[in-house]
């Protein structure tokens, strides 16, 4: 798993992940990265979705997924996810989907800290972001 300093290994594909056409649903793959996103968040360290410090959590903005291969039943898959790009009160996180080192599917989804008391968008807090930095071995400035 190239350039990916987190990722999954044995993910196995479920029956409730096959669509009508006999390979992994559009959505089955929105799952593989949001199973990937909290093990990558426990990563880092005492972090969730609904906690990433400073009381605030996250909420999804954008989602964008690229298929590359179908993929079925018992394939056993690799998840990588990494933090692509940081700014104030957002981040992009890439994915990458992996059976034997072939790439079935790519995506990225950016991610709003948010404030759920106010409802409203809040700054990544300096303890995850410094976690981030760490762990990726890259500078979010």
């Amino acid at each position: 798993m190239d350039n990916y300093r987190f990722y999954l290994p044995g993910y196995g594909v479920r029956a409730a992940d096959i669509n009508a056409g006999g390979h992994v649903s559009a959505t089955a793959v929105l799952n593989y990265f949001h199973d990937a996103r909290i093990a990558y968040l426990e990563r880092l360290g005492a972090f969730s979705e609904s906690d990433i410090g400073d009381g605030h959590g996250l909420i999804l903005a954008e989602t964008r997924v690229r298929h590359r291969a179908e993929m079925f039943l018992g394939d056993v898959l690799e998840l990588g996810v990494r933090i692509n790009q940081m700014r104030s009160r957002s981040f992009v996180m890439g994915y990458r989907v992996e059976r034997a080192g072939t790439a079935t599917a790519e995506g990225t989804i950016s991610v709003v800290c948010f404030d759920y008391r106010q409802r409203r968008p809040a700054p990544v807090p300096a303890a995850f972001r410094e976690a981030a930095e760490r762990f990726e071995g890259a500078s979010f400035r």
